[in-house]
């Protein structure tokens, strides 16, 4: 029998389940009362009828062999509650934590009626018990706790050898902390440079989200619908035979690429799906993915793409989705296996995308051919691009005449593709050339449907989308009018006004559509950080031909290099790198290579 003098650390239990207390009793022992005199004879002690259970949280890392850990706590905060009882130790916010003592942070004891309802507060207690800064025990504890045999009390002295898995660490997210320090470090630090947030200050207005009611009078059958039921060639067949102009809204894609430098976040989209479900309802796609969000998303807005997609989905079922494949790049920036890129398109699909716009930055068709097979493969539809530079109503321009864009335009047709568009990056197709170049492929091509993409960076994208409606394109990109002009794409609002009445009228209501734009026009006061500070269209565009998703990252980039006060000279060097790069298409990544060799320029004089 072992003899101490000093009370065990288990006496904890023995208080709890006899209701005596043990180191009250000790002191008025040692003044000088006896057993008796405190009714502490055997008889007087009453039959236990509960059972209680002990916790040691520790600072010590059941990964690393219980290798005491230490640092200084950030958050301490003990649990509470019925049954639950705490002695603790040196653990309080502020404590630093040495290598020289006892690493006891508390002793929790839980009390109950029987075994498993004492573990099953115990872990409560634990899963409240926040203690940031340094490691714990806690996983193991939990993981003790939660085991069977542990709680029918079948253990031998060699239960922790034959359950290793107790040792496995506990995930905490630590949610509330590292908000506070965010919120901290912007309060104090501000934005952080390498966000690009270098404008003015938000906006401290929310956005009012609107409301918009469907009218149920209506029985059409929604291209999403004829996709869903019937296939890629089904949907094809019903753009080119429906009456009227058909909308891309770029808002969640484009738009924002090129005026916000891509910043735009899921929340704000989430938040006008509704009634954009809607008054959208009768539109071509709505582009929301692809191209530049997808990195931006994970680099910057520390958001999951997939995620993305899948709130947006859920949000809108009724309106095809629409977003940007770089070909064998998928959306990143270099080429990827081909198994990459057929597994990326199916789980695309699977998460609810529907038109997959695939195109090359140099219009090579082989580079395109990975993309179009994959989209294919996964049962999307194949809008193949090709991308439009120079001037076709200017025959001395060079290579990228009327002839060359049917040349590719034959190209793809010939591989199967659903649909046809015209990526217009730098918005160079002016009103007289849209026509032509519409018209000429309409001729030749007259069950492919046209799908047409420009930027309103020199203002003419209004009037070019028009005519090439008037040429016999089927659809148009378009921007909510707070997002679009400049280096976006031309005003939705504009588009669906000047086609009200026509043969070429929309199908949307223009009420509703200017009731959307009442939102994003409070919606984009809080991205004022990330606007260029460009005021207006410049028709310098038809001169350097920078692309529209590139201007605002492009400028941003010019004064982290130093050239801030310079982009006068930046855009006229991207003319230059142009000229010697041998005029080619530029869209990425062959626009980066132009930009960055531009700068370079810039910057050696």
């Amino acid at each position: 029998m072992e003899v101490n003098p000093r009370v065990q650390v288990e006496h904890t239990i023995t208080e709890e389940i006899t209701g005596i207390d043990i180191v009250q009793s000790q002191i008025m022992i040692a003044s000088g009362k006896t057993l008796t005199e405190l009714g502490l004879t055997q008889d007087a002690i009453q039959e236990p009828t509960s059972y209680a259970m002990q916790c040691r949280v520790t600072t010590e890392n059941p990964a690393l062999d219980f290798r005491p850990d230490t640092g200084t706590i950030d958050v301490f905060r003990m649990p509470c509650g019925f049954g639950i009882r705490l002695d603790d130790g040196p653990g309080f916010q502020g404590a630093k934590i040495t290598p020289h003592y006892d690493s006891l942070l508390v002793k929790i004891t839980a009390k109950a009626r029987n075994r498993k309802d004492a573990a099953s507060k115990l872990i409560r207690a634990l899963r409240e018990f926040r203690v940031r800064g340094v490691q714990t025990n806690k996983s193991f504890l939990l993981n003790v706790l939660n085991n069977k045999d542990f709680l029918e009390g079948e253990v031998t002295t060699g239960f922790i050898a034959d359950n290793p898995s107790l040792m496995s660490p506990l995930k905490e997210r630590d949610r509330a902390q590292k908000l506070l320090h965010y919120i901290g470090e912007i309060i104090v630090n501000g934005t952080p440079k390498s966000l690009g947030a270098t404008g003015d200050p938000p906006s401290s207005v929310n956005p009012i989200v609107p409301e918009i009611h469907m009218d149920h009078k209506e029985k059409k059958q929604s291209l999403k619908m004829i996709f869903d039921n019937h296939g890629p060639e089904a949907f094809a067949k019903a753009v080119r035979e429906n009456e009227g102009l058909l909308i891309t809204d770029t808002t969640w894609r484009d738009a924002h690429q090129s005026l916000l430098a891509t910043r735009l976040r899921t929340i704000d989209m989430l938040n006008i799906a509704g009634p954009t479900s809607v008054a959208l309802r009768n539109a071509y796609s709505l582009e929301c993915w692809g191209g530049a969000t997808f990195d931006v998303a994970m680099r910057f807005l520390n958001e999951c793409p997939w995620d993305r997609l899948n709130l947006l989905r859920e949000a809108v079922p009724d309106i095809p989705f629409q977003m940007l494949l770089r070909g064998a790049n998928a959306v990143g920036y270099t080429s990827y296996p081909d198994n990459v890129v057929y597994e990326f398109c199916k789980l695309a699909k699977e998460a609810g995308m529907d038109v997959f716009r695939v195109f090359d930055s140099l219009n090579y068709v082989e580079n395109m051919r990975l993309g179009i097979d994959a989209v294919g493969q996964a049962g999307g539809v194949v809008e193949a691009a090709v991308c439009y530079t120079g001037d076709v109503t200017e025959p001395k321009r060079g290579l990228y005449d009327l002839e060359y864009y049917l040349g590719f335009v034959r190209e793809l047709e010939a591989i199967g593709i659903h649909v046809l568009a015209i990526k217009d990056m730098a918005g160079l197709l002016k009103p007289n050339g849209s026509k032509m170049l519409v018209a000429a492929i309409r001729e030749e091509f007259p069950n492919l449907p046209i799908h047409v993409h420009t930027h309103d960076t020199a203002g003419t994208g209004v009037a070019s989308m028009l005519a090439a409606a008037e040429a016999g394109a089927d659809a148009v990109d378009a921007a909510t009018d707070a997002m679009s002009g400049t280096t976006s794409q031309p005003s939705l609002g504009a588009l669906v006004a000047s086609t009200q009445g026509t043969k070429l009228d929309t199908g949307i209501d223009l009420h509703q559509v200017s009731t959307l734009n009442e939102y994003w026009e409070e919606c984009r006061g809080l991205y004022l950080p990330f606007e260029s500070g460009q005021k207006s269209g410049s028709a310098d565009v038809y001169i350097h031909e920078m692309p529209g998703g590139q201007y605002t990252n492009l400028l941003y980039q010019s004064s982290q290099l130093g050239l801030t006060g310079q982009w006068s000279q930046v855009k006229a060097a991207y003319a230059t790198a142009n000229r010697l790069l041998g005029d080619i298409i530029k869209v990425t990544p062959s626009s980066k290579v132009t930009g960055d060799l531009a700068q370079i320029l810039q910057q050696t004089n």
